[in-house]
């Protein structure tokens, strides 16, 4: 997309968290915000004039509250997204708005460091919910429950289907600190080796012993599953080294890579129908060093590893890179590559 090419609607009736969302949209040139409003009937009426891309909407709204003017809008504006952004947290509320068609659902104490996350998702068609909704159930057609879209669940391990179908998923995580990178990997590793699939963590050291810790602290068997090779832990900063060519990632290297190491996991799982839990921050790294291109090819791939194995890949991306005048486009894109988008 080109710079200021996505219209934004702020509505919000609180005059200074309206203030402090647009400042925060105004960072980022690829943002335009078209229109500040406080009231709902004037919102599903600039709506329907604007045809906003992405409307930010409060539920407490005079004259209109924000589930009734969603509904009205998306009737007179049926391509714009609706993320609502409320201090809110009821479930039977966050599942009236959802129940709209709005595309997601951010906790106003979440904005400040949630915000660009959740409209890269939403703009992406993405289902985004507040990691403060993390413990929420939230039941309506046509949308994911709360464990599916807002923080990381460990899913039930199914075999694929009769019909041979590979049943993956590719999901991305961002995370303020290492604490929650941790606590959210053990569940999902954890997951896995309990039930006698196979897992594989490409991480940094620190990660990598930090989850080891957090398992064995879980009861996970940690020594029997790396003896039994259905654990295997790599570097990322080495395994992503060993994938470039002169700053360029390789794709048959990176394939051969975790096609070899996925197997490896795999053969020694004890299930019927084994699966393997992977965990990867290569991306992230790579994000870091500036070579967004090269993150985004390794996401491309990562796809084509879930859609020809049965596999469940979690991308780890610390939220510190979610900065700069560039971050919006590369959340998009980044967004784009995976099933389901976490922020913690």
């Amino acid at each position: 997309m080109t710079k200021s090419s996505i219209r934004i609607l702020v509505v919000d009736d609180f005059e200074p968290f309206r203030g402090f969302i647009t400042s925060a949209l105004m960072q980022y040139p690829e943002l335009q915000v078209v229109g500040e409003l406080s009231d709902g009937l004037e919102a599903v009426r600039r709506a329907a004039e604007l045809h906003p891309d992405l409307i930010l909407l409060d539920v407490g709204l005079p004259s209109l509250n924000g589930i009734a003017a969603a509904r009205q809008i998306l009737e007179h504006s049926p391509k714009s997204k609706i993320l609502f952004v409320s201090g809110n947290q009821s479930s039977d509320i966050v599942e009236q708005a959802l129940s709209t068609g709005a595309a997601g659902y951010l906790v106003k104490s979440d904005a400040g460091r949630q915000l660009l996350v959740a409209v890269g998702a939403v703009l992406q068609g993405k289902q985004y919910l507040s990691s403060s909704l993390s413990g929420l159930r939230v039941n309506h057609s046509g949308h994911q429950h709360a464990g599916a879209c807002g923080v990381w669940k460990p899913k039930q391990v199914t075999p694929p289907s009769p019909q041979g179908e590979i049943v993956g998923r590719h999901d991305a995580m961002f995370y303020s600190n290492d604490r929650q990178l941790v606590d959210h990997l053990s569940q999902f590793i954890g997951a896995a080796l309990n039930v006698g699939n196979g897992a594989v963590v490409v991480a940094t050291g620190a990660h990598r012993e930090s989850l080891m810790r957090s398992l064995q602290a879980g009861g996970v068997d940690t020594a029997a599953a790396l003896e039994q090779g259905r654990y295997i832990a790599l570097d990322a900063a080495d395994t992503v080294s060993s994938c470039m060519v002169n700053g360029v990632l390789d794709s048959t290297q990176f394939l051969q890579t975790f096609e070899n190491v996925i197997f490896r996991a795999a053969s020694a799982a004890k299930t019927e129908h084994p699966r393997v839990a992977v965990f990867g921050e290569g991306p992230d790294l790579l994000w870091k060093q500036g070579n967004i291109q090269a993150a985004i090819q390794d996401e491309k791939l990562g796809n084509q590893l879930s859609h020809t194995y049965a596999v469940d890949i979690l991308c780890g991306y610390s939220l510190s890179n979610v900065h700069g005048v560039a971050a919006v486009d590369v959340l998009q894109r980044i967004c784009a590559e995976h099933s389901a988008v976490y922020c913690r």
